[in-house]
């Protein structure tokens, strides 16, 4: 029995799902790219892939709705969320949210097909014994509070207590994708 190899790819910077998408074509699957969640949401009408790849951050909105939106119509499907800027907080919540695996860009076909069967967890990683440093907590919450803000700068500003041009002047430092 052939499994299905159809993959979804939910990436709004067309360069880049060019090029997964030919990667992807050049591994045997059958890819179809979508740049929002209304386009996710027409490709579900007529497709349900085995596997997707989905980016953190679409345009100004959150990738997380696609990751739940995937899971609810097939909770089998494995999903891979990507993003340019991690965080402990996004992770958490594509995890819960339906995804199997959650990467860090860059990351090419071989690490996403990896992630792909690692979809179990492993009760045998090693703990790190590295305290979490003071500027990662802050970037978590600046983060998890754009999210609950769909990245909203103003409104994540107040939420955080700090005046908007400050949130600004951080995330042109370490910009949100």
């Amino acid at each position: 029995m052939v499994s299905d190899r159809s993959l979804l790819i939910v990436e709004d910077d067309e360069g880049f799902a060019r090029t997964l998408k030919r990667s992807f074509e050049r591994r045997g699957y059958d890819v179809v790219v979508a740049a929002s969640y209304d386009e996710v949401g027409e490709i579900l009408k007529l497709r349900s892939p085995e596997y997707a790849v989905v980016d953190l951050k679409l345009g100004g909105a959150s990738g997380l709705v696609c990751v739940e939106m995937l899971h609810a119509h097939d909770p089998q499907m494995l999903i891979v969320v990507l993003t340019g800027y991690a965080s402990i907080a996004t992770a958490v919540e594509a995890i819960k949210l339906g995804a199997c695996h959650y990467l860090a860009k860059p990351s090419n076909t071989d690490d996403i097909e990896e992630a792909f069967r690692k979809a179990q967890g492993n009760p045998q990683v090693a703990l790190g014994d590295r305290s979490t440093s003071i500027k990662t907590l802050e970037w978590e919450r600046i983060h998890q509070t754009l999210i609950e803000t769909d990245f909203n700068i103003s409104e994540a500003a107040r939420r955080l207590g700090m005046h908007r041009r400050t949130l600004a002047r951080k995330l042109e430092k370490r910009q949100v994708k």
